[in-house]
């Protein structure tokens, strides 16, 4: 090893002195300059390292640089080194990487979003599917409606047990793996329908059950990954197409369910259905990631976007149930979803009941029909989302644009519904049923957007609480339904449906006069808090 000491240059030009301040022109005087000294250490990969150094004593207008230099015998080669062609290949993909097609420069977050409106998709497909099969197997096991209204209630059953276990498991080990493992178990659970059926009634509301298990953990572990991946700024629009992944997937469901029936008999839109749940697991595993910290691959540029539009990523270890509960705008929120499920839930299971025994339409003409207020739906959950974070982005306070959004949520199908007992048309009917549905989507941007507002750490917790009551309403309101109509008459379902509305003013507006105390409790105004 060499080691040498060099004078690279000596200097006496003014200029390159370090001032400290401006000079004081108005003192003959020269002001005392401070010596200018640093160091700079140098590497490079074969072994040499330099080292350069400025002195200037501040007395004068001189100075001097050095380099001191240590090699290592280096031994020339003839070829080029292989770290030199790696060097080289590194430097061919940036310039590869700077043309990337525009599917890879996507951003992230809407990878995410769209992987979970396919799940939600998935979710309704394979839940509507029994409200259209439920006729030919009635028909064929001769059950009575009250049976018909327990199968369809079985459901909630598992999906009531797993809201709140599915809140804690996504808030505590990420939103990835418990969402991934909803859809399996819920897809198995399709499959195993018609085995189930053929069985024995018992059987077949055990794997209903079961079924309801599986889809009990997509809202919260949704609504826990999209916390951390969507910034407030996006919240309502990427909400809103989530859950109209929910409305095409009815769509898509009460379409083809006849169709495959018809062809292949009933059992075939179980196995068809359950089966695609494969498939969305498959790209969840290789695209999908619980938090931007989790995700190498996501570009600097993104992960500022996200982090400077939203609060905490880290994973949560304990939840605060005292404080939670403790709050009024949380128990608002319950009630508040107990009161729309309660209409939503009737509408999903018995909707093909009502048009294939009041409106006279056949099996085929139910699904059809049944597809209008689902699209509606889809069309106006995504108007809503675009509206509500239009309203935000010009300076509307997040809790106003939730209050205008909820209360077209509301009002609007308690209208609709009510008008049903007075109609005699079929177009007219389906009409109502359409206006209904469409104003109801309106609350993924009010109710399902506030979770994410009040509590973005625990947002799968209070999801999963609220979503407990809804649950809840499925299960009584179905069931009473059922009842109702082997007693009393087809007309009661509207107003089943429609009964909530003095409820839901009343509960919406608690949740608006209560919201402002609760932020401020947490230190917030009109955005989201740090609870």
């Amino acid at each position: 090893m060499n080691t040498s000491r060099a004078l690279l240059y000596s200097f006496t030009d003014p200029t390159f002195r370090p001032l400290k301040s401006p000079p004081d022109i108005s003192s003959p005087k020269r002001r005392p300059r401070e010596g200018l000294n640093f160091r700079v250490r140098l590497h490079n990969h074969r072994g040499c390292v330099s080292r350069v150094s400025v002195r200037n004593s501040g007395r004068g207008e001189t100075g001097k640089v050095y380099a001191d230099v240590k090699s290592e015998p280096y031994e020339i080669l003839k070829s080029v080194p292989e770290s030199v062609k790696l060097e080289e290949d590194a430097l061919d993909d940036v310039v590869l990487d700077s043309t990337m097609p525009w599917w890879e420069e996507f951003p992230k977050r809407w990878v995410i979003v769209i992987l979970c409106f396919s799940a939600f998709l998935l979710c309704n497909m394979d839940r509507v599917n029994m409200s259209i099969a439920i006729l030919p197997m009635s028909a064929e096991n001769n059950w009575n409606p009250a049976t018909v209204g327990l199968i369809q209630s079985s459901f909630f059953w598992g999906y009531l047990l797993t809201q709140i276990a599915g809140g804690i498991w996504a808030d505590t080990v990420g939103g990835k793996k418990v969402l991934g493992f909803g859809v399996i178990w819920w897809s198995i659970a399709t499959i195993l329908t018609p085995v189930a059926a053929k069985v024995g009634l018992p059987f077949l509301l055990v794997v209903r059950a079961f079924m309801g298990i599986g889809e009990g953990v997509a809202m919260p572990a949704m609504n826990n990954i999209l916390s951390k991946w969507v910034p407030v700024s996006e919240r309502s629009r990427s909400l809103a197409f989530v859950y109209s992944g929910m409305y095409l997937g009815s769509v898509t469901g009460l379409a083809f369910s006849p169709f495959l029936i018809h062809e292949f008999g009933w059992p075939s839109v179980f196995y068809s259905f359950g089966s695609l749940g494969t498939v969305w697991f498959a790209a969840w595993l290789s695209k999908a990631h619980s938090s931007p910290l989790d995700d190498p691959q996501l570009r600097p540029a993104e992960k500022k976007l996200i982090f400077a539009n939203s609060f905490s990523k880290e994973p949560v270890e304990t939840i605060p149930w005292r404080l939670i509960l403790s709050k009024a705008p949380v128990w608002a929120l319950i009630v508040s979803h107990f009161c729309h499920n309660w209409g939503t839930f009737i509408l999903l299971t018995w909707m093909p009941t009502y048009y294939n025994q009041v409106l006279k339409f056949n099996l085929t003409e139910s699904g059809l029909f049944c597809v209008l207020p689902w699209l509606t739906m889809a069309f106006s959950a995504n108007l809503g989302g675009w509206i509500a974070d239009t309203l935000v982005s010009k300076g509307l306070s997040v809790t106003t644009v939730r209050k205008i959004m909820q209360s077209i949520g509301f009002l609007g199908p308690a209208f609709f519904l009510t008008q049903l007992s007075h109609i005699d048309s079929p177009a007219v009917a389906v009409l109502c049923m359409a206006c209904s549905q469409g104003t109801d989507a309106f609350s993924q941007s009010g109710l399902y957007s506030n979770h994410q507002d009040i509590a973005p750490r625990y947002s799968g917790v209070l999801l999963g609480l609220s979503n407990t009551a809804g649950v809840l309403a499925g299960v009584f309101g179905t069931a009473a339904t059922g009842y109702i109509l082997q007693h009393g008459k087809s007309s009661s379902l509207a107003f089943i449906a429609a009964g909530k509305t003095n409820s839901e003013v009343y509960y919406t507006i608690l949740e608006e006069n209560q919201q402002n105390s609760f932020k401020n409790f947490l230190g917030c105004q009109s955005g989201p808090s740090h609870f």
